[in-house]
């Protein structure tokens, strides 16, 4: 990506900035919109803020739409992805000039990866948390997968609306209904659980080396997939909870039940590991996605680190350093960069506007 442009965009009436194909640095005070840069190019590989904000929290208090432009080279070809954001009605993409038919064209134009400080919920939050990750991770190494995740939650919604509106109570059309849809979570959540464990195996080594890196010392790190229903298999479990399901008028088992298992030396490091461990580790598990999101695709995503100093210790902020992966990367900060940085570009943000220097 060599350059962007806002308008209207949250604190933005309009802004332009090139970027360097390696670090650009984004530095100013707290409240000065760096972070609305990075939700900014984001929202154009995802068509979503990090942040989890509606698309319309995005435009400028005041205004009826914001744009975000940006153009690069991808294999070889320029790129040109422009979205029209609206606050009150239907946003709209083109790539090149050519308008979107389906959001799901733009996975794969450009790809990001993305690390906040509220990533410690990575390892600190609940589950939903670990298969976001690692569902987003999928998306972005394939654009098929957008459509199975997708296919999964249509299954479930279904088969969710089947289980509250019987009362507690099967007749025997709603029990045959049920078994259709048992039968496609059965297909379809199988498939994307076996996926996940995929990526999850590619993962974990890589993990192991992302961790030692930031944290500039080894340590043993595991992580393991983890499906309640997996030694039975799911067509099996889905039977076994079937009186429970129809009790409680939800699906209790399933790949919207899964985990991933983080461990530090064999210890859980949602309640074992010290607060810079897990500091470490949420950085990690992004990096790790970052590299192996590179291999399979045979292009690294832009790296957007938000804030990410006021989540490590000097020590750890020079093993990061020392170790960003080969490629573009957008990183902010508020509190200057520490001594050892060498970016290629360094952007400073004040009252709305961006200047080099």
């Amino acid at each position: 990506m060599d350059r962007v442009w806002l308008s209207d965009v949250r604190s933005y009436t309009s802004a332009e900035l090139e970027l360097a194909p390696g670090l650009t640095v984004l530095l100013g005070d707290n409240g000065q919109g760096k972070t609305n840069v990075l939700e900014a190019i984001g929202w154009l590989a995802t068509l979503a803020s990090f942040r989890g904000a509606p698309t319309e929290a995005m435009v400028r208090q005041g205004a009826e739409r914001a744009v975000i432009r940006a153009e690069g080279e991808r294999e070889g070809r320029a790129i040109l992805v422009e979205a029209e954001l609206v606050a009150s009605g239907r946003n709209r993409v083109l790539v090149n000039r050519q308008p979107l038919k389906q959001a799901r064209e733009l996975l794969g134009v450009l790809r990001v990866t993305v690390f906040a400080p509220d990533d410690l919920d990575l390892v600190k939050g609940g589950p939903s948390e670990r298969r976001r990750y690692l569902d987003e991770a999928l998306v972005a190494s394939h654009p098929r997968y957008d459509a199975l995740r997708s296919e999964v939650d249509k299954v479930l919604k279904q088969r969710n609306a089947l289980l509250k509106g019987a009362g507690g109570r099967l007749d025997e059309n709603a029990a045959f209904t049920l078994d259709v849809w048992d039968a496609k979570l059965v297909e379809t959540g199988g498939r994307l659980a076996e996926a996940r464990q995929s990526l999850l195996a590619r993962l974990a080594p890589v993990l192991s080396q992302t961790y030692d890196a930031v944290a500039n010392r080894p340590a043993e790190v595991t992580a393991t997939y983890v499906a309640d229903w997996a030694a039975e298999g799911l067509d099996a479990a889905l039977v076994a909870s079937r009186k429970d399901d129809v009790r409680r008028g939800v699906s209790t088992v399933g790949p919207h039940r899964d985990d991933v298992d983080l461990r530090l030396a064999g210890l859980p490091t949602r309640t074992h590991a010290s607060q810079g461990e897990q500091r470490s580790l949420a950085l990690a598990l992004r990096l790790a996605a970052h590299h192996v999101i590179t291999d399979l695709t045979g292009s690294a995503p832009v790296l957007l680190l938000d804030d990410v100093f006021s989540e490590l210790d000097p020590y750890r902020s020079d093993a990061l350093l020392a170790n960003l992966p080969f490629g573009q990367t957008v990183l902010t900060s508020a509190s200057g960069l520490p001594p050892q940085a060498q970016p290629d570009l360094v952007l400073h943000l004040r009252d709305g506007r961006i200047s080099a220097g």
